[in-house]
């Protein structure tokens, strides 16, 4: 899943887990600083350096990675999906939309999803978050303009203009998904 920010993906991604237990979100690592409030490391990201980070791309250990906004890198892990297929389930990758365009052209199988809201609510929502600086958020503004150019290289487009509408979207896309590849789903 992928979208700007603000976008709401990660509201999207929770309520979604309620209504399909066979999905798990694979906790994406980055070199940005831990925010004040952050859970411990694992829970919704992986804290790196950004020595640590170059040296596991090096390594192969990613499966996608980004620099993204103010030079931070984001990436999944290939332990993260390996953990969560290991146990049963289906990942979820929460992704930058490079980092999804590269799943998407790597992955056999992967089902790309763009999250997104008009240019005037992501701003609205970015504000209201109040994580980044002035000019960070003009940065997301205008990142978000580029990556809602993008919108169509993806396999679904889902408008979070309103929560529930959009987790419902959201639900059926990929029950339907889950069915086609053949995964047990609920009946």
């Amino acid at each position: 899943m992928t979208g700007p920010s603000g976008a709401g993906k990660g509201t999207l991604i929770h309520a979604l887990l309620d209504r399909v237990p066979e999905l798990e979100v694979a906790v994406s690592a980055t070199t940005r600083l831990r925010r004040r409030g952050n859970p411990p490391d694992g829970r919704e990201y992986w804290f790196l350096t950004d020595a640590e980070f170059v040296r596991r791309v090096a390594e192969g250990d990613f499966l996608e990675h980004v620099t993204y906004v103010s030079g931070k890198r984001y990436g999944t892990l290939r332990s993260e999906v390996d953990r969560i297929k290991d146990a049963g389930h289906v990942p979820v990758l929460e992704l930058e939309t490079e980092g999804a365009l590269n799943v998407k052209e790597d992955v056999p199988g992967a089902v790309t999803i763009f999250i997104t809201a008009p240019i005037p609510e992501l701003e609205r929502r970015l504000r209201e978050r109040a994580s980044e600086s002035e000019g960070e958020i003009g940065e997301r503004i205008g990142l978000a303009r580029k990556q809602l150019a993008q919108a169509g290289e993806f396999d679904h487009v889902v408008l979070n203009d309103e929560v529930e509408k959009a987790v419902s979207r959201l639900e059926e896309i990929v029950q339907r998904e889950l069915a086609a590849a053949g995964t047990m789903i609920r009946p």
